[in-house]
């Protein structure tokens, strides 16, 4: 596919062809099914969207986090167009196929769980994460689950529970999984000031044994940074703390890697930033598969083991197409410079944002790791969140053909996710529409 990677807004956003489209929609497509930009996209390449009625918008979001290797990448196009004309279906646990081995054997290979890990596919992050519960409940013989404050791990009954936010995905859905308990996370824009990783990690652990008891907890689950909740980034020396904590205890460490995971910070794993820190399970989804619907978990081989045969699996679980996909993005990602191109997107997101900050009180913090960036938006001269600001930036960022996405527990967070096929062109004519957005408040 050839689309020009340059922006070009020829039409209000939306235009008049998204707009009937729009009215289309709200006929037939349920209400509860929210959009943030009610612009319908037609076609798109590298890191450029084209919607209805000709605009081409620059993705700064990647589908939160999914096309992390660019839309319709040539290599796995042509994976699943292969696929497809070979086998589009068996169900995996009925007349397996090859595929499906070899994208964990890729996996496994690259997860930081220690020597010996086995994965299994699904369909959904949430359902990675639904599994991971199973496999640490089935192996530890307990019930009782931890997250953390801000966390999100999604939209299913259980996670629902799991997700510090109510509204909007748990609001009137309940009643919700029970042996479900938050402890307080490592935020340190919002911590007192001082507070270290080790120090913070202890304040959680202090809760967890007298809300819960160490004995009684299946397992502990973790964002490395944290996604919905904002691209929180627990001070060093939390995860490491957390660790030992489980492994004195019996606790199974599991790190959502979802929107952290495949390549987005400059590793495999946002995981890997923290030195010694080695989860138990690993749960994947978004980025692994360049659009195609995959998830998985993955982790240490006799944990991965403890479920019995059956007791993991799904029709569409793992399904050759998007199976062909992961190993298409893959080994794209052993054989290429993603990771370089990762941390190279990141020095500019941050050098930028950190020159936008020192320009514009309202911008609380910038943080994050490679091409996974954020500002906290705060009402100037405070602490206080702006979601007020938050808003109106986006709205600007969208009227002018750049996709940015919100974010936080207070809606006050701006999130960047671009592709990492992204020029660097692209991306410095995307934050100039953020700095105009930033301007005008």
């Amino acid at each position: 596919m050839t689309l020009e990677q340059k922006r070009h807004v020829i039409t209000a956003i939306p235009g008049p062809a998204s707009k009937a489209l729009q009215k289309r929609r709200t006929e037939v497509v349920s209400a509860g099914v929210g959009t943030m930009l009610p612009t319908f996209i037609e076609e798109a390449h590298g890191a450029i969207l084209k919607d209805a009625d000709g605009n081409q918008l620059i993705d700064m979001g990647s589908g939160i986090g999914v096309v992390t290797i660019g839309h319709t990448n040539e290599k796995l196009v042509a994976a699943v167009q292969e696929q497809v004309s070979k086998l589009t279906h068996t169900l995996f646990t009925v007349a397996p196929y090859e595929p499906y081995v070899r994208a964990a054997e890729l996996l496994t290979s690259h997860a930081p769980c220690g020597k010996k890990k086995k994965a299994a596919f699904f369909n959904s992050g949430a359902e990675a994460v639904e599994n991971a519960v199973k496999i640490a409940r089935k192996a530890t013989g307990r019930t009782e689950i931890a997250a953390f404050d801000h966390s999100y791990h999604g939209r299913t009954n259980l996670t629902m529970a799991m997700n510090f936010k109510a509204h909007p995905y748990g609001t009137g859905f309940g009643p919700l999984a029970g042996s479900v308990h938050h402890a307080p996370m490592s935020y340190p824009f919002r911590d007192p000031e001082g507070l270290t990783g080790p120090e913070a990690a202890t304040r959680a652990i202090t809760y967890l044994e007298k809300r819960v008891g160490a004995s009684q907890l299946a397992a502990i689950f973790i964002e490395p940074i944290q996604g919905e909740g904002g691209f929180i980034m627990p001070a060093p020396g939390f995860l490491l703390t957390l660790q030992e904590w489980t492994r004195a205890n019996g606790i199974v460490m599991v790190a959502d890697e979802v929107q952290s995971g495949m390549a987005r910070t400059g590793k495999w794993f946002a995981s890997e930033w923290e030195e010694g820190f080695e989860p138990d399970l690993i749960t994947v989804a978004k980025g692994i598969a360049g659009g195609m619907p995959l998830s998985g978990v993955v982790g240490r081989a006799e944990l991965m083991d403890a479920a019995h045969a059956g007791g993991l699996g799904g029709t569409f679980g793992g399904s050759p197409t998007a199976v062909a996909a992961a190993v298409a993005v893959m080994e794209q990602f052993e054989e290429g410079t993603w990771f370089e191109r990762a941390e190279q997107i990141g020095e500019i997101l941050s050098g930028r944002l950190s020159a936008m900050q020192n320009n514009y009180p309202v911008i609380g913090e910038v943080r994050g790791r490679g091409a996974m960036q954020a500002i906290e938006l705060v009402k100037p001269g405070t602490m206080d969140p702006n979601p007020e600001a938050t808003d109106a930036v986006m709205k600007h960022c969208h009227q002018n053909g750049v996709i940015v996405l919100n974010a936080g527990t207070y809606n006050n967070v701006l999130r960047f996710l671009p592709p990492l096929a992204i020029s660097d062109e692209l991306l410095h004519d995307a934050l100039d529409v953020l700095a105009a957005g930033l301007a005008k408040l």
